[in-house]
């Protein structure tokens, strides 16, 4: 039976981050594959067959071939207990890739090999760099034409301003890819298309000194090219420092094809020796070491209906510290009250099992009869402490939404603020009106579309919607008279939080200035700020 520390020890939780089509869900499959958590790996656009992504588990992710919520994946291999955080690529769902960025303790940057650093990857990244969270790279579809292997590491040097070192080196790019050559082992895997990942691949020692053995592997011209590249790296490339890879300052980078499921178990095995047991976490009474025997916890999402067959709402948590019993109450820390966290789940997707323990460095989902809000802390009731907030995007768009039938006021209702309190949109009510007609404020437009695709097929309710001209949303933090006798541009609107705090959407940022010039003692606030004092 092993010890609390030693299951600790073995626990590594990284979320996959990258642009929409740069093969993330791909790669994340192939991971299954190898734990055995998965028997056939899915189609992620679903055209030669009707298996979809394990990891896109709903109905509009599988009709558009993309992610759109984190999914949490966990599953065994090679004595290591690997929990993925998989998430969204697309900009429109940052906010949900943020939060989960803020659960994992490493990230697997996987970057097209075409295409190179696209603007959702440099997002997302500077994510990772403020947060200090070692980052590896996955260089995907080496198997198709892809840019110079040295003008990607020089990109990714010069945007992110951090050091790489290849654990392995692509020899040539599409038509002509013959393989990868392991620098750390000095063997050649060889690339063939047609194995597409029936067969574990071994790599060929092979020490570029023996010219003859290498010309029989990859053809005398890639062999030339990869002692003269190999040598380049070796001169003029950065050294393996593990210390600058922990602190988020040096990337290993490696080549591949998830697709072809060429590089991939390398890649995993390098990666679980290099990554560390869960990190340690700060909080309000200071930095909570992973190995700390009691339990603590905080809440990074929230997801209604995930399972048709359940209906109901999960929070999702990443220990922080010591190990989770069933039985056990704990202190909900902002309620101020003790809970049972009931039905607690390890999740495969929409899969789901019971559970009677976890660990620091584990995600579980636990049953939420409406008390949990996204950042919430859960610990033993003698710990006390509070992990820091979750950071929260400024909605950028804004649209009266209005239901159609009145006899589903209540099922209206219900969809937009569960919807709501998972953090995957804004909602306002107006100061003199009810629930018939809201202002929906949401980051990018695709979440209009998941909200009205989950408003129908979760709670059966239809809606108009009409598009507003405002971009920017203020928190009214002090008012020297009633909001209502305000001077303020046309199209001005106030509306209220959830929670009742007055706000201004404006349809400019010269609105904004212009109300704060033209009414002596307004304060205005950007709108998360609030998120502290809420």
């Amino acid at each position: 039976m092993a010890t609390m520390k030693e299951e600790i020890g073995r626990r590594r939780t990284f979320a996959i981050i990258s642009h929409p089509d740069a093969g993330k869900t791909t790669l994340t499959e192939k991971f299954l594959l190898y734990g055995g958590a998965i028997q056939t790996a899915g189609t992620v656009k679903g055209k030669a067959s009707d298996r979809h992504a394990v990891s896109d588990w709903m109905e509009l992710e599988k009709q558009r071939g993309i992610s759109v919520t984190s999914s949490v994946l966990q599953f065994e291999y090679d004595g290591y207990c690997i929990n993925i955080l998989d998430t969204p690529g697309h900009q429109d769902f940052s906010e949900d890739t943020y939060r989960t960025l803020m659960a994992a303790d490493t990230a697997v940057m996987v970057i097209d090999g075409a295409k190179g650093i696209e603007p959702q990857t440099r997002k997302l990244f500077k994510v990772c760099a403020m947060r200090g969270i070692p980052i590896f790279t996955f260089i995907n579809k080496m198997d198709r034409d892809s840019r110079d292997p040295f003008d990607l590491l020089d990109e990714l040097e010069k945007e992110f301003g951090i050091g790489t070192y290849p654990v392995n080196w692509p020899i040539g790019s599409g038509i002509s890819f013959k393989g990868v050559y392991d620098r750390e082992k000095r063997s050649v895997l060889a690339f063939d298309e047609f194995h597409a990942g029936r067969k574990k691949l071994h790599g060929i020692e092979c020490d570029l000194s023996d010219r003859t053995k290498l010309d029989e592997l990859i053809g005398r011209q890639a062999a030339d090219e990869l002692c003269e590249q190999a040598e380049l790296l070796d001169g003029a490339g950065f050294d393996l420092d593990m210390d600058k890879v922990h602190t988020g300052k040096l990337s290993p980078v490696f080549f591949g094809s998830a697709l072809n499921n060429f590089g991939v178990e390398p890649f995993l095995a390098y990666f679980l020796e290099m990554t560390t047991p869960p990190l340690p976490h700060e909080s309000d009474a200071g930095t909570v070491d992973p190995f700390d025997e009691r339990f603590s916890a905080f809440v990074f999402k929230i997801q209604a209906n995930m399972n048709k067959m359940h209906r109901d709402r999960i929070a999702f948590l990443r220990i922080c510290s010591g190990k989770y019993e069933r039985q056990k109450e704990y202190l909900h820390v902002q309620a101020g009250k003790i809970a049972k966290l009931s039905q607690p789940q390890q999740m495969m997707a929409q899969e789901r099992e019971v559970i009677e323990e976890a660990y620091a460095g584990d995600i579980i989902g636990v049953f939420d009869p409406g008390v949990f809000s996204i950042g919430d802390t859960v610990c033993e009731p003698g710990m006390k402490v509070k992990y820091g907030d979750i950071p929260t995007f400024t909605p950028e768009r804004f649209a009266y939404v209005e239901q159609i039938d009145a006899m589903k006021r209540k099922q209206f209702m219900k969809g937009i603020l569960q919807i709501a309190q998972e953090g995957a949109i804004r909602v306002f009510v107006l100061p003199d009106g009810g629930f018939e007609r809201v202002v929906v404020g949401v980051v990018g437009q695709l979440q209009y579309d998941v909200l009205q695709f989950r408003m129908e097929t979760e709670y059966g309710v239809k809606y108009r919607k009409q598009e507003l001209p405002h971009t920017a949303i203020r928190w009214v933090r002090s008012s020297p008279k009633p909001i209502s006798e305000l001077r303020l541009a046309d199209g001005t609107l106030h509306v209220k939080d959830l929670k009742e705090h007055d706000l201004l959407v404006f349809q400019s940022e010269w609105a904004v200035r212009w109300a704060s010039e033209k009414n002596e003692g307004l304060q205005l606030g950007e709108y998360p700020e609030m998120n502290g004092s809420q």
